[in-house]
């Protein structure tokens, strides 16, 4: 509701990323598909909004193997997007603590709901 009365105010679609849609288990798709997103979000002035967060902005973890180096690449990918986008993202989350700790430098609001 919260990103539906932002873009009500700002003049602005909002765009509900479907996670299932921009994840991929395949290498480097999960990159191209958010580098699209947040390029297509930049061309359109959208409003991107990731419900459930915590499933793409998870911690890093200590890398053990190839799959824990990967799922780091993808933290560190979504790092550098937020940091040059010029939009608005939106995060929610039922899970604020799984988020990465990086991402609170990168968020210039947050609105807690009890």
């Amino acid at each position: 509701m919260t990103a539906q009365a932002l873009g009500r105010e700002l003049e602005r679609d909002v765009f509900v990323v479907e996670l299932s849609l921009v994840v991929s288990k395949y290498i480097g798709e999960t990159e191209k598909n958010l580098h699209r997103l947040f390029s297509q979000a930049e061309d359109e002035n959208w409003i991107l909004y990731f419900d459930e967060a915590d499933v793409l902005f998870g911690k890093r973890t200590k890398v053990k193997d190839a799959h824990d180096r990967y799922a780091n690449v993808e933290v560190n990918f979504l790092l550098q997007k937020l940091e040059y986008h010029h939009g608005v993202v939106i995060l929610s989350s039922n899970l604020r603590k799984n988020l990465d700790p990086a991402f609170n430098k990168r968020c210039k609001h947050e609105i807690r709901v009890k």
